[in-house]
């Protein structure tokens, strides 16, 4: 199995972090920094961008400028990356866990109506895998209970709704540049927003409550030092010259994958609204009906794994079930979707639909001899 490696690197690469590290000045206030801002602002369709050393902290920002925090609530889906509910609880408030549609992997409305409650400040949208999730229901379930609506789009880079960019819809956005994502510096994070104060509060809140323009020894407000490297900034500069590229050749491989697959009993891919007209493909999901399959979705993995294929057995249990929920405050609604999809379903890495034509039948032949 010819499977790209991740990440990749190359000359691009090696040509700016060089011209980095021989300007004198590798930390945030590098120009190259608010380039790949603006840059990566403008990509998903918004008129701020600020740079952060890694996704989590940028969630943690959000809330934080936001002023969400002791007797509020959160409500977020059961099932994403721990940061998602970390974020919420180390700003004092409580996340509250509710369930996600079945096949979509996203965040379902109806629980969202049903866990609002007057301590309710935010809904913290994740578009899993990619496809961003039903996000004109939830605006409007946010605006009907005047709560905040917003984005972690941690998977997104390039996803779009309807011709509008992921990190556009929601008051502010919150997106990860770690490893595994299309858009890498090893590590990294970026705030977006088309809220001009939120973007003014959110660059000084990383800057340690400076104010542009003002002095270096001069704090406004209380802030901390989360600036984004311009090594990292370097990188994602030339990483983003293959963004467009790479999402058309995962989106090729990933329509061949689902169509030759489509008639095959007992596995069911991640369902896309109509409305996601892109979308970045960093996860292949799907649900594994073992009675249908012929074998259980821990008997797939493995077979992939032999097979020489990438591929993740989904999370061992929903956020609420994570050790530290035991102790830390929450809320946890029912989640019997949430729950069943940790005994069946399973997702390949986007470097899965990096490879080559030949190395895509030959998995599509592996799935099938299953």
């Amino acid at each position: 199995m010819r499977i790209p490696k991740w990440p990749e690197a190359g000359e691009r690469e090696i040509a700016l972090v060089r011209e980095v590290l021989e300007s004198g000045q590798w930390g945030g206030f590098h120009p190259i920094v608010g380039e790949f801002e603006t840059r990566f602002a403008t990509f998903q369709h918004c008129a701020y961008g600020m740079g952060a050393f890694n996704g989590t902290v940028t969630l943690e920002a959000m809330l934080e400028v936001l002023g969400i925090g002791p007797g509020d609530e959160v409500i977020v889906p059961s099932i994403s990356f721990v940061s998602t509910a970390t974020a919420v609880s180390r700003c004092g408030a409580v996340p509250v866990f509710v369930d996600i549609e079945p096949y979509s992997f996203n965040i379902a409305p109806d629980a969202v109506r049903r866990a609002i409650s007057p301590k309710t400040k935010a809904i913290l949208a994740v578009h899993f895998g990619g496809p961003l999730c039903e996000i004109d229901e939830l605006a409007s379930i946010a605006k009907q209970h005047g709560v905040l609506l917003l984005e972690d789009a941690a998977h997104a880079v390039g996803s779009e709704w309807n011709g509008k960019r992921a990190g556009s819809f929601g008051h502010a956005a919150s997106f990860s540049l770690q490893n595994g994502k299309i858009l890498t510096a090893g590590e990294g994070g970026v705030l977006t927003t088309n809220d001009k104060q939120f973007a003014t509060d959110a660059r000084a809140f990383i800057n340690q409550g400076r104010r542009e323009g003002e002095g270096f020894f001069f704090h406004y407000t209380l802030g901390s030092n989360l600036r984004i490297t311009a090594l990292q900034a370097a990188v994602l500069m030339a990483q983003f010259d293959r963004v467009p590229e790479q999402i058309e050749l995962r989106r090729r491989n990933s329509r061949r994958i689902r169509e030759a697959l489509a008639d095959h009993a007992g596995i069911t891919f991640q369902k896309v609204p109509p409305q996601v007209n892109v979308h970045s493909e960093y996860l292949l999901c799907g649900r594994i009906d073992s009675g249908k399959f012929g074998t259980t979705r821990d008997e797939f993995h493995r077979k992939m794994t032999v097979d020489g294929i990438p591929c993740t057995p989904f999370y061992p249990h929903t956020l609420y079930q994570n050790p530290m929920y035991q102790t830390v405050p929450c809320r946890a609604e029912p989640c019997p979707n949430a729950e069943a999809y940790l005994t069946d379903a399973f997702w390949f890495p986007h470097r899965v639909l990096l490879a080559d034509e030949e190395t895509t039948e030959n998995i599509i032949a592996a799935i099938v001899a299953d």
